[in-house]
């Protein structure tokens, strides 16, 4: 099986996806741990699709963990299944708050080896606050995910949408080797 699970920053994919990864007993891959070096440095593009591409083909199933529309080709090649975590704006806001004080707080480093943390500073006083990320692209990325539900090219993927975290729950209890 081979998912990929979407929605806003703070929406709570990461935490469906690394349930799934766990039901079902297939890697769990974060998009945003392949993306980002130290210091906050991104990938190179050319570099972030080969390291992409290789953790995919490296087994038969996984649960992919992210947007990054530009992957699209290189995710999707092989997709069974996209899952939109497309909960309200102020249960995503909320959420989105909440783990980014809690990162900050804890001075939890985000991915192993890269030295990043959030902030108070980064994430509530920054033009580059991951809360100001979610509130700039909660409407788009809503625009674009329902787009893709009727794009002619994805028609043969699977698409849920989970609009609650109880759907998920209840989603992640009934799910089964599909």
């Amino acid at each position: 099986m081979k998912i990929n699970v979407i929605g806003t920053s703070g929406s709570g994919k990461s935490t469906l996806a690394r349930g799934i990864s766990q039901k079902l007993n297939i890697p769990y891959i974060e998009l945003d741990a392949l993306f980002w070096r130290a210091d906050w440095q991104g990938t190179p593009d050319e570099e972030f699709f080969a390291r992409l591409g290789e953790m995919l083909s490296a087994s038969e199933g996984w649960v992919l963990d992210g947007n990054y529309k530009r992957t699209q080709p290189v995710k999707w090649r092989e997709i069974d299944l996209i899952i939109w975590v497309d909960y309200s704006f102020g249960r995503t806001l909320f959420q989105a708050v909440k783990r980014a004080a809690t990162r900050a707080w804890h001075k939890q480093e985000i991915w192993a080896g890269t030295g990043n943390r959030e902030t108070f500073r980064k994430s509530f006083f920054s033009r580059d606050s991951i809360i100001l990320w979610t509130l700039k692209t909660f409407a788009k990325n809503r625009r674009q995910y329902q787009a893709l539900l009727v794009d002619p090219d994805w028609q043969h993927v699977r698409f849920v949408r989970l609009r609650s975290p109880q759907q998920a729950q209840v989603f992640l209890r009934n799910l089964t080797q599909l």
